[in-house]
């Protein structure tokens, strides 16, 4: 399901862009849409549960759309943003913080729908899936939505982004091998292995990834978490 957020001060214009969406034709079906009158709200939104595609105006009382974006690029680097807005003034400074794109309002509804197929398609190349079996059945997981995988005993337990927790019955070395480092995966610990996206921060000893969870560093991958996680930042 393709979550998308509105984030503009004006409701007539948020309404605007709801419309828009609407008479989109090539929709994904189930697409899902929230509407935010300031940053703030939006970025305490996104913590609990992210969004796939922001479209965010720029000119907005107390946080403007720039500093809202910058905030939100502080803890997820692949939330994709569409600026939406009324001037040009602040183009530029949507580079610093990876904008898909700058659109002028009033949007021309068919620019608007090709930035977001665009942004569609490579989400569908980039997102892999995993197939587990849990309690019996099998079940198709979004390599996205993992934060991290977990060996308790004799099962293993996946934490996922919108915090629920999903019990395997395969064991830790299938996932090693079904989670590997291109796609952003590393085995931190023989009981770990962590969506090095869903980091927040770290320390010699431990991850915190963005939820809070603490997930353990073994001594002897100190360097190699360091190097990879490098890596996939500046990739």
């Amino acid at each position: 399901m393709l979550r998308i957020a509105i984030c503009d001060d004006m409701a007539d214009q948020q309404l605007w862009i709801l419309e828009l969406l609407e008479h989109w034709e090539d929709r994904p079906y189930g697409m899902t849409t929230e509407t935010f009158s300031d940053g703030d709200s939006l970025i305490t939104a996104h913590k609990a549960k992210p969004f796939d595609i922001i479209l965010l105006d720029i000119i907005m009382p107390m946080l403007n759309g720039i500093d809202t974006a910058a905030e939100l690029r502080k803890t997820d680097r692949n939330v994709r943003i569409i600026f939406l807005t009324s001037t040009s003034e602040f183009a530029v400074d949507s580079y610093a913080v990876r904008a898909d794109n700058y659109l002028l309002k009033p949007a021309d509804p068919e620019r608007l729908y090709g930035c977001l197929g665009e942004i569609i398609e490579e989400m569908g190349e980039n997102n892999q899936f995993i197939t587990v079996n849990s309690k019996g059945a099998l079940r198709r997981i979004s390599m996205r939505s993992i934060e991290y995988v977990e060996a308790s005993g004799k099962k293993e337990l996946i934490s996922l982004t919108d915090g629920s927790l999903i019990e395997a019955a395969n064991p830790h070395y299938f996932f090693e091998k079904s989670l590997p480092a291109k796609y952003g995966f590393f085995k931190c610990h023989r009981s770990y292995i962590v969506n090095m996206h869903q980091i927040d921060t770290y320390t010699p000893k431990e991850i915190i990834m963005q939820s809070g969870a603490r997930i353990p560093i073994s001594r002897g991958l100190n360097k190699a978490f360091e190097e990879a996680f490098f890596n996939l930042m500046f990739s």
